[in-house]
Parts: C-alpha cells; sequence; structure tokens
C-alpha cells in the first residue's frame, strides 16, 4: 500500500452520551429529540454552563469566560445542547478533577472554541485587524430594500430575520445578529418583519435579472414555520427565480428542528411546488468539525432530502485552532458526504470583523489547504477555499491579482458592479484588498502595521475607493 498523507478510513457516526453531563443525568431519549426540549434548555451564560457541567469546570474556566463576554465578545452566548454534546464527547466532565481530562479537552475542543470563546483564545497583541468592522463585507450598503442585500448581479441575499438558535463566535453577521453585547451594539431592523418581507418579494418581482435568492438571516430555522413557507412560496411564485436556498446552521444545531413533523411536510409541499416550476430549492448549512456530524445530524439531513429538495450542502469557516489542517477537512468532508448525504461546497477564510484575529488564517495557509485536500474527494464533492473579499464578493483563494506576504496585503480584482457601485466607472479595474492576521507576518510586516495602524483604521472607513493602503 502506497504511503499518503491521509489516508482514508469509513468512521461510523455516533451520538455522544448527554447523559454523561450532570445536568441531563435524566434526560430521556424523547426529551433530547424534542426540538422544544432542545430550544428550551440552551445554555446562555456561565450559571447555566456550571449548572449542566455539574462543577465539572473550574473557576478560571468561567473567569475566563465572563472576562471575555465583557470585553471581547461580538456575539452572546447561545448553544443548544445539541452543539454542547458534541465538544468534549469522549470525557465526562468531574467535579473531583478540575485540572484534568475534562477540562483540558473542553478547552481544546474545535466546537467550543468558536461557540464559547474565552479571553485567553484571543490575541492580547492583535485582538482586531486594524481594517476589521463590524459589517465587514458592507451588506447593509447593499440593501435593495431592507434585508435584502443585492450584491451579485443575478443573486440576492435576503435576511429574513436576526436571530440564530445559536450565536457563533465568529458571526459574519455580527453588527445584525443577536443580542447586543457589551462589546457590540446591534443594528435593528427598521420595518415590521411583514412589510420587510414584502417589500424584498416586491423588488425581487420588478427585479427580472435576479434568478437565485440565498434566504437566511439570522437562520430560517428561527422563522415560525408557516412564515418561512409563505415567504419561499412567494419567491416561487415569481417567473425569474431558478434557484433558492435555505440558510440554516440548525440543522447540524438543532437538528430536531428540521426532524419535526411540521417542517418536514411543509418542506415536501415546497419541494413538489418548486419541481413543477423547474426551480432548484436546497439547504445550506454550516458544519465546522468532524464531531458535529452525529446520527441526528444525518438524519435530518436525509429526511430533508427525502421531501424532494434538491440538495443540502455545508459552507464551513476555515478557523485557527478549528479545522485548519488537511486531515480535519477531509475528516469533515467524508463524514457530511459519505454519512449524512451533505455535498462539501465551500470553505470560507474567517471574515474580518473585530475580534477575529486569533480565529483567522492567512491568504497563503488557505491557499496549501486548498492544495492539499485536492484529489482525496471526488471532483464534484471537493470545497473550494474561498475568499469573501470587500466590496468584491466571494473568490477562489488562487484567483488573488497581487500578494505581500510580507505585510499579509492581498488585492483582488472583479468582473462586476455591486449596488453601490451601479455608476463607478472604475468599479471594475480596480483592486480590492483583504488582510492576512497581523501577528502571522514577519517581523519587518508586523512593524509596519505598528507603524501603519492609526491609518489603516482611518482607511477601513472610507468606501470601496480606500480599500487599500498604499506603502
Amino acid at each position: 500500500m502506497i504511503d499518503q498523507p491521509y489516508v482514508y478510513r469509513r468512521r461510523e457516526l455516533t451520538e455522544p452520551d448527554w447523559r454523561r453531563f450532570p445536568g441531563w443525568a435524566d434526560v430521556s431519549t424523547e426529551e433530547w429529540e424534542s426540538a422544544q426540549w432542545q430550544r428550551a434548555h440552551c445554555v446562555k451564560n456561565a450559571r447555566q454552563l456550571r449548572q449542566v457541567t455539574g462543577g465539572g469546570l473550574s473557576e478560571a474556566f468561567f473567569t475566563d469566560l465572563e472576562q471575555d463576554q465583557r470585553a471581547q465578545a461580538t456575539m452572546s452566548m447561545l448553544v443548544p445542547p445539541q452543539m454542547l454534546n458534541t465538544m468534549a464527547p469522549d470525557v465526562a466532565p468531574d467535579p473531583r478533577d478540575l485540572s484534568g481530562a475534562f477540562i483540558e479537552a473542553f478547552y481544546a475542543d474545535p466546537v467550543r472554541r468558536y461557540m464559547i470563546p474565552v479571553l485567553s483564545d484571543r490575541r492580547a497583541d492583535w485582538p482586531s485587524h486594524p481594517h476589521a468592522q463590524r459589517d465587514s463585507l458592507h451588506e447593509a450598503e447593499m440593501w435593495a430594500v431592507e434585508g435584502l442585500t443585492h450584491r451579485y448581479p443575478t443573486k440576492v441575499l435576503a435576511e429574513v430575520l436576526p436571530t440564530c438558535p445559536q450565536y457563533c463566535g465568529h458571526c459574519t453577521r455580527m453588527d445584525l445578529v443577536g443580542n447586543p453585547t457589551p462589546a457590540a451594539g446591534k443594528h435593528k431592523f427598521e420595518l415590521a418583519r411583514a412589510d420587510r418581507l414584502g417589500a424584498m418579494i416586491a423588488y425581487l418581482r420588478r427585479t427580472p435579472g435576479v434568478r437565485d435568492v440565498v434566504v437566511s438571516g439570522g437562520d430560517v430555522a428561527n422563522l415560525p414555520w408557516p412564515r418561512l413557507e409563505e415567504f419561499v412560496a412567494a419567491l416561487l411564485d415569481i417567473e425569474s427565480i431558478r434557484d433558492i436556498r435555505l440558510a440554516s446552521k440548525a440543522l447540524m444545531g438543532l437538528p430536531q428542528h428540521w426532524l419535526s413533523d411540521e417542517v418536514r411536510a411543509g418542506m415536501s409541499r415546497l419541494a413538489e411546488r418548486a419541481a413543477d416550476r423547474g426551480v432548484s430549492l436546497a439547504i445550506h448549512t454550516h458544519v465546522n468539525a468532524a464531531q458535529s456530524v452525529t446520527p441526528l445530524v444525518a438524519r435530518a439531513a436525509r429526511a430533508m432530502l427525502d421531501t424532494g429538495i434538491r440538495d443540502v450542502r455545508n459552507q464551513g469557516v476555515l478557523l485557527r485552532g478549528v479545522n485548519d489542517s488537511a486531515a480535519a477537512l477531509l475528516d469533515l468532508c467524508f463524514a457530511l458526504l459519505d454519512e449524512a448525504k451533505i455535498m462539501p461546497y465551500y470553505f470560507y477564510m474567517c471574515d474580518m470583523i473585530p475580534g477575529s484575529e486569533h480565529w483567522r488564517l492567512t491568504l497563503g495557509e488557505g491557499q496549501d489547504l486548498q492544495h492539499q485536500i485536492m484529489g482525496y474527494l471526488p471532483g464534484f464533492a471537493t470545497p473550494r477555499v474561498v475568499c469573501d473579499v470587500p466590496y468584491v464578493g466571494k473568490r477562489w483563494v488562487h484567483q488573488v491579482a497581487r500578494y505581500d506576504t510580507e505585510r499579509g496585503i492581498s488585492s483582488w480584482t472583479k468582473n462586476y458592479r455591486t449596488a453601490v457601485e451601479a455608476d463607478d466607472e472604475l468599479a471594475i479595474g480596480r483592486e480590492y484588498a483583504y488582510y492576512d492576521p497581523i501577528y502571522m507576518l514577519p517581523a519587518q510586516g508586523q512593524a509596519w502595521w505598528r507603524s501603519h495602524a492609526g491609518k489603516a483604521a482611518l482607511a477601513g472607513q472610507a468606501g470601496p475607493e480606500r480599500a487599500g493602503i498604499s506603502a
């Protein structure tokens, strides 16, 4: 047998035993598989995490957590039991061993790292890049109507609500989604939901150049099913719409929702209607670690495929300490593809929001990961590593025009105008910048940024024509 850098071994999915947590020792399988029970028992603060772990985490951990929530966290804490149960899945909390196996495993756990960040995770020297922005992709600037981002020529993003069943620390929509934190206030929609969704439908009816709608938020699993079905049905009535994608991390974080009778029946109705019209209806989820793919997740994905929708696809995010190796990415992709029938689709470079430097990889690391995973998966299931460049959009990591590795500045071009550049004749010829985390740069590059940090922050607030910094 040839020695290969990665060896494929099919791994059977397992549902970790939630009863290992003292707070859930008496929870029945029926309760665990109830979406209502899961929502009612989400962990929202340190006190509730203490109750679940039964003293199995040290005071030092809770101090670390609470300091982060007061000083750095851009997302409030909200973790469904389903997700918490996949953290340190092989170890039970033990209050008699407060420096031992569970605490060590919990600190190191990849799902914990992005769902329950602590202050010691973050960079003390560069917690945020000077170019970091709350709405780092400038989506709100491109709203055609409130909540409807018309960024690409033929595609729109419909942010139908500003909440999720779970809040990820690295959320790119931290400016809009979730509750305010001490470090981050939140933008609020001004229109009532019915008026906002109605305005979106009206815009799409009068804009036949749009064929593709991503229905997101937030997470569509938090929109009451009758409202979501009504909105998607209205999209299906628009002749120009050919693709509809429902975005829900809850397919992984709260699979119980997608397994409920109401949702399964409703998705069957929508899938039948989409098939009659020749429209592709799909679900996009967000899984970053192989251990998150459990039998319940696989059941939910297959239940959705059984309704007749076209596909269930995964859009992960590259995060340091979570999935920053080829083995971690390939383990995840094979778990998704082989065991859950979820198509690996994208891995994004982490967006440049405040407080994200410790998660972000360099462009060079993203390019290297794309190279390393090639050839193992079927071509149709080999995910693209992409950089979502401000004012540009998604670009494969090898499409960079220029890359200054010393200063960590990559330059990108595009072939269309966004909504804010309708009258900008230079938009297509301009180069736009994306930035590596500064602490990963060589010494001379870090020194350059220390001397240019103030100028960088001002340039980052000035719009697309000021998106880069000259030497």
